[in-house]
C-alpha cells in the first residue's frame, strides 16, 4: 500500500477579487436580512425569524472557500448561510414569508432553510440535531471518494448537548472530512455561556479530548475566518480528518424577533457594535487600496437584488391545498393509507 503524502496549501495570499467576494457576500446578507426584518414589522413573515446580523463574516468567510459540491448544515440562524451557498435570494424570503415560490413552497419558513442542489442540507430548529447528519453525510462522501466535505455550523449552547460529543469523537475515529463550526456569540438563547460552562472557550477548550487541535477565529473578521477555513477543509479533503473551529462573534438583535435582548450589559453591547464586521472590512479594503468605486457598485447592487428579490417574493401565490400532503408520505400521498 503506497501511502501520499500532499503538502498543505501555504498560507492563501487574500487577492482583490477574493476581497470583493467576502465583502459582497456579506453586504447581500446585511441587506436581505435587515429586509427580513422589515418584512416581519410588516406582518409578512409568519411566525418567528433569528437573524445573524452581527455575524456575516463567518457565513461570507466559508462561503467563498467552500467548493460548490461541498454540504452545509446550519442551525435556525441559517438565512446567511443559505445565501453564501448561492441560493437567489427571492427564494428565500419567499420562504419566509410562506409563499409557494419560496424553497420549500412556503412550508418550511425561516428555521428550515433547504436547496439540495446548493449544498444547503437544511438548517435545523433543534439544538445540536444536525451534527450527527453533517457527520454522515462526512462519512458518505469519504465513502464515495468525491472530496467533498461537510461543514456544520452551530451556537456556542450546542457545545453542552450530548450530540456535540457524539459526532465529534466518530468523526475523529474514522477521519471523516467534516468541518464544525461554533458561532459563538456568547449567549444560549438569553443565557451568557460562560455562567453555564467550565472552560472559557466552550469549543476550542475541549477539542484536545478528541485530539482535535484548538482553533479560535476572529469570527468577524472575514479573511480570518476564510483563511482559517481553507486549512481546515484541505485537511478534510486529504483524508486528516475533522476540525473543530471556534468563531468568536456576536449579534446585534436578541435571540429572536420576539427577544428585545435586555440582558446584555449595554457597554458590551455598545463595544461589539464598533466591531461590526462590514464597516470595518470596508475600512480595511480602502486602506489597502482597493477602489471605493468598486465597493460602492457592490453595494448598489446588493440593494437592486434585496429590492428585486422582495417584489418577487410578495408576488408569489399563497400555497394550494395540494400542497398540504406533498413531501409528508413516500409516495407523495396519504391514499394509501386508507
Amino acid at each position: 500500500m503506497t501511502t501520499t503524502t500532499q503538502t498543505p496549501p501555504a498560507a492563501p495570499g487574500i487577492d482583490e477579487p477574493t476581497r470583493l467576494a467576502l465583502y459582497g457576500q456579506m453586504v447581500r446578507m446585511r441587506g436581505m436580512e435587515k429586509r427580513a426584518y422589515d418584512l416581519f414589522l410588516q406582518n409578512l413573515v409568519k411566525g418567528t425569524s433569528h437573524l445573524s446580523l452581527g455575524q456575516e463574516a463567518i457565513a461570507a468567510g466559508f462561503g467563498v472557500a467552500m467548493r460548490p459540491d461541498d454540504y452545509t448544515f446550519a442551525t435556525y440562524r441559517g438565512h446567511a448561510h443559505t445565501l453564501a451557498r448561492g441560493v437567489p435570494m427571492t427564494g428565500i424570503l419567499a420562504e419566509l414569508m410562506g409563499r409557494a415560490n419560496g424553497l420549500m413552497a412556503g412550508k418550511g419558513g425561516s428555521m428550515h432553510l433547504t436547496s439540495v442542489e446548493h449544498g444547503m442540507m437544511g438548517s435545523y430548529a433543534i439544538i445540536g440535531a444536525h451534527l450527527p447528519i453533517a457527520t454522515g453525510a462526512a462519512w458518505s462522501a469519504q465513502y464515495r471518494g468525491t472530496g467533498q466535505v461537510a461543514v456544520c455550523f452551530f451556537g456556542d449552547g450546542t457545545t453542552n448537548i450530548g450530540a456535540f460529543h457524539e459526532a465529534l469523537n466518530l468523526a475523529a475515529v474514522w477521519k471523516l472530512p467534516v468541518v464544525f463550526v461554533c458561532e459563538n456569540n456568547l449567549y444560549m438563547e438569553y443565557t451568557a455561556i460562560g455562567s453555564v460552562t467550565a472552560v472559557a472557550n466552550p469549543a476550542a477548550d475541549r477539542a484536545a479530548a478528541y485530539g482535535l487541535p484548538p482553533i479560535t477565529v476572529d469570527g468577524n473578521d472575514p479573511e480570518a475566518v476564510y483563511e482559517t477555513a481553507v486549512a481546515a477543509l484541505f485537511r478534510a479533503r486529504t483524508g486528516e480528518g475533522p476540525s473543530l473551529i471556534e468563531a468568536k462573534t456576536y449579534r446585534h438583535g436578541g435571540h429572536s424577533r420576539a427577544d428585545p435582548a435586555k440582558y446584555r450589559p449595554a457597554a458590551e453591547v455598545e463595544e461589539w457594535l464598533k466591531r461590526d464586521p462590514i464597516p470595518a472590512y470596508r475600512q480595511r479594503l480602502l486602506d489597502l487600496g482597493v477602489a471605493e468605486s468598486a465597493l460602492s457598485d457592490i453595494e448598489a447592487e446588493s440593494a437592486r437584488l434585496v429590492d428585486e428579490a422582495t417584489e418577487q417574493a410578495k408576488a408569489g401565490p399563497q400555497p394550494g391545498e395540494d400542497l398540504v400532503l406533498k413531501d409528508v408520505w413516500a409516495d407523495g400521498g396519504a391514499t394509501w393509507r386508507n
